[in-house]
């Protein structure tokens, strides 16, 4: 038993983690995705508790949402409280701990190649449950989708895999969140690739579905196969209705708009203390709390009563309003809340307001609130994320009604329009994240090298071999035929040469003595002999590509060993890389 183990460490895994550093590792990164889809599964599931749990024993009639039967006065004092203790806690931790939410899952696509810390996991799922349990204008599927991210790059942390594989699983982690949270599996697979990785792949997509779908199982097993929201029947009455619902889509593209601007400038005090914005945004939260508590908490109680018809026009208005506000400005000043849930919430209640209006100008081809709801919840989401398709499967998964593509189609389409390119807004994250100095690199060059680790194109034909060497040593060194010959110097290896100069400089020098009748040195100098050594940086193997050029832009070398921590202190060299391989590999995939 304990040789079939040793034989497992020793072969399986490091032939494991060498197949998935390329591109083409399709059955390893399927294994890779399932995995993760049954992680977050069982991750959301815990976060989901969390919530519901306390929510039914402390509100009325044990009705997790049931935040408007509350006493005016607890409405008021709820999320103040919640609010304070929040900025106690963040006030505690350092700058780079509170970052949580989508946004910093892209960050960490961008800049870390998905490395997540099991710290970030943790205040995220402190604070996704802190912020909806007191009641702030809030969304449980950004802070999912943070935690599917973080514990599947926990997983491929773990075993160490090559860091395109861990990008690979962040994105399954967010497509199972978002899958496990709104029971949508195609809906999570498209919003990972078009929201957060922002690219499409053939390789990405085997892993990525396979990871939604088994994220829904896990769902499915404690909820049943119901989605988030029970819709009626919906379809369109009159193609006259058209008309109706590109104005609707203009209106939704403004409210998009204008909650991204609002969001933006709030975020402009992000160098406040946040123990003082947090609790500002706690204060901002106690008038509308009081006013019209349909804005507190997650608010899929009142979506479903939209869809159903079951609230006047001015509740429907003031709220997608409200909410609207109060999301935008508490957001920006930091409050640490989803924002997927109050977007699904501002464009159901819209729609629905719009709804009652053309029902009441034109009640003979209106159709039903539903369906103009369910059309607001899908073009609000388009325009607030400017992901089109991502909205669009949601909807489609969440009615279950084919009859909905073509007027969701337009409307999302003709309102994400209206945000990007008459109001000029970009994607929510992608506006936060310039509005911290960051951004978002997707152009095809850099998705290319992120998809390959240096594993895949290294060098393996290397040695490592001291400066200065014996007879003996270089013809030992040189019988193995390695390729290249890393020379080590006083404080690691210092040039790389070619094996084949060394032996060229044996044979030279070998001439050299019989001619002059002497005999050959006893000491060869590696940093001395005519050769064409290169300057050498390190690289870890994990690296991707794009990481890999990163350290030649950085460090000015002419080529790259590939190590690895193979114990404490010890450093094993699995093969080298030259700028040019890099260059040539990227020519011949492109091609």
């Amino acid at each position: 038993m304990r040789n079939i183990r040793q034989q497992l460490v020793e072969h399986l895994i490091p032939m494991f983690r060498r197949k998935l550093s390329g591109v083409d590792a399709l059955p390893q990164l399927a294994i890779l995705g399932l995995l993760s889809g049954l992680v977050t599964g069982a991750v959301i599931l815990i976060f989901r508790l969390a919530i519901e749990l306390p929510l039914e024993h402390f509100l009325p009639d044990h009705d997790s949402e049931a935040f408007e039967r509350l006493d005016p006065l607890i409405r008021g004092l709820l999320p103040l409280g919640g609010a304070l203790a929040l900025a106690l806690f963040l006030h505690r931790l350092a700058t780079q701990d509170r970052k949580v939410g989508i946004v910093h899952v892209m960050e960490r696509l961008n800049y870390h190649q998905g490395y997540i810390s099991f710290r970030s996991a943790l205040v995220q799922f402190i604070c996704g449950v802190g912020t909806v349990v007191t009641g702030q204008s809030a969304g449980r599927e950004g802070p999912a989708v943070h935690l599917g991210a973080a514990f599947s790059s926990l997983m491929g942390q773990w075993m160490r895999l090559p860091n395109n594989s861990i990008r690979t699983l962040v994105a399954c982690g967010c497509a199972a969140a978002i899958s496990a949270s709104f029971n949508t599996p195609i809906a999570g697979v498209i919003f990972a690739m078009e929201v957060v990785m922002m690219e499409y792949t053939i390789a990405g997509f085997t892993p990525i579905i396979l990871s939604s779908v088994s994220a829904a199982v896990v769902s499915r097993a404690v909820y049943g196969d119901e989605p988030a929201f029970s819709v009626p029947a919906l379809t369109m009455n009159s193609l006259l209705e058209i008309p109706w619902i590109l104005a609707i889509a203009v209106i939704i593209g403004i409210a998009a708009a204008g909650f991204i601007y609002l969001l933006d400038y709030t975020g402009r005090y992000h160098q406040r203390p946040v123990l003082l914005r947090i609790t500002v945004a706690g204060l901002l939260m106690v008038p509308f709390a009081v006013a019209i508590p349909e804005v507190m908490g997650i608010g899929y109680d009142t979506v479903s009563q939209t869809i159903h018809n079951e609230l006047p026009f001015w509740l429907l208005l003031g709220a997608g309003l409200a909410k609207l506000v109060v999301t935008a400005l508490t957001l920006g000043l930091g409050m640490p809340s989803g924002v997927i849930g109050p977007t699904i919430f501002m464009g159901a209640t819209l729609g629905g307001a719009m709804g009652l209006v053309g029902a009441y100008a034109a009640p003979d081809l209106a159709s039903s609130v539903g369906f103009y709801a369910m059309l607001g919840m899908g073009a609000m989401m388009g325009a607030v994320l400017q992901a089109p398709l991502a909205a669009l499967m949601a909807l489609l998964e969440l009615t279950l009604n084919p009859h909905i593509i073509l007027p969701a189609m337009l409307i999302i389409t003709v309102s994400s329009l209206v945000t990007s390119e008459v109001f000029g807004q970009k994607s929510l994250f992608l506006t936060v994240l310039k509005s911290q100095g960051l951004s978002y690199q997707s152009s095809p060059v850099i998705q290319a090298l992120r998809r390959v680790s240096v594993g895949a194109i290294m060098e393996r034909s290397v040695t490592r071999v001291q400066r200065y060497l014996s007879q003996d040593d270089c013809r030992q060194a040189l019988k193995a035929e390695y390729k290249w010959l890393v020379v080590e110097g006083s404080s690691g290896p210092s040039a790389l040469m070619p094996a084949v100069d060394l032996a060229r400089y044996l044979e030279d020098s070998a001439e050299e003595c019989r001619e002059a009748g002497t005999d050959m040195p006893d000491e060869v100098d590696l940093m001395n002999i005519p050769a064409n050594r290169r300057d050498l940086a390190a690289v870890q193997y994990q690296a991707t590509l794009e990481e890999a050029l990163q350290v030649f832009d950085d460090t000015k070398a002419e080529a790259l060993y590939v190590q690895r921590h193979i114990a404490p202190m010890i450093q094993r060299i699995y093969g080298v890389v030259l700028k040019s391989d890099i260059e040539s590999y990227y020519q011949y995939r492109r091609s």
